[in-house]
């Protein structure tokens, strides 16, 4: 079974967060659950960084997550969309000593793709510690899909396929809750497989402590030491164990 940490418990003995408690620990955080909105490639991306730059300006972006796609080709595609941001955007892998870069970044950019790929190649470098320490020191954390998967406790919750042994699930835990990027349950016609609903459940039943929070497409978090947002076009879902799923509207994210 993969213990996470204990937080809390209700009368009814399940394990929730309190998100005030736990957000001194934290910085600065924008997960979004895609890539890609009605308003284009990373367009909702950049226009929350602009809001939230403060001034920084040395850009970290971890491609690891790209599979088909060469971790060149996946900067400079990130670096264009970001353009307007003014940040001056690296990529991790195009610098000679990652972690004396990643000490003194200002921003540090995950971007989406394989989790399994992103997390093997992040422990194989050391990035498990080096990470969350400097965004723990003021460094913005901004992550899609599979970034936002790395800033959980574990990546459990990815709706990867496993390509890669990454050795361990463990992941920045920057968070102390579990997020389902691109959350949805609808299902195709015809389809005889398990809903994500259920999937999540089987997580949950396994992992009773946990709490999943599946964010749908176009949606995003704002985590931050004063307050976390949930902002987009649709509620997000709240799983935990032996409870019905429940809706969380966009604004102020309640404890739980």
């Amino acid at each position: 079974m993969l213990q996470l940490q204990q937080i809390g418990a209700t009368s009814a003995g399940l394990a929730y967060i309190d998100l005030l408690s736990y957000r001194d620990k934290l910085m600065e955080l924008l997960l979004f659950s895609s890539a890609s909105t009605s308003t284009g490639f990373l367009a909702h991306v950049a226009q929350e960084i602009v809001k939230r730059r403060n001034g920084r300006q040395r850009a970290l972006f971890i491609p690891f997550a790209s599979v088909t796609t060469s971790w060149d080709r996946y900067t400079d595609i990130v670096r264009e969309a970001l353009k307007e941001t003014g940040l001056e955007i690296r990529g991790i892998h195009e610098v000679v000593d990652s972690l004396s870069e990643i000490a003194r970044a200002d921003c540090i950019i995950v971007g989406g793709g394989n989790t399994w790929r992103l997390l093997k190649e992040c422990r194989d470098r050391a990035f498990l510690d080096a990470v969350p320490k400097r965004v723990r020191e003021n460094a913005l954390y901004v992550g899609w899909s599979a970034g936002v998967n790395m800033a959980c406790p574990l990546i459990a919750t990815t709706n990867d396929m496993p390509i890669v042994d990454p050795r361990g699930f463990a992941a920045f835990g920057l968070i102390d809750f579990q997020i389902n990027p691109h959350y949805t349950n609808a299902v195709p016609e015809g389809y005889g497989g398990e809903t994500r609903d259920e999937r999540i459940i089987e997580f949950l039943t396994a992992n009773p402590t946990a709490r999943v929070l599946g964010l749908p497409e176009s949606d995003w978090l704002h985590i931050s030491s004063t307050q976390a947002e949930l902002r987009g076009e649709t509620p997000a879902m709240l799983f935990l164990a032996n409870q019905p799923p429940r809706e969380i509207p966009l604004g102020l994210l309640p404890a739980f």
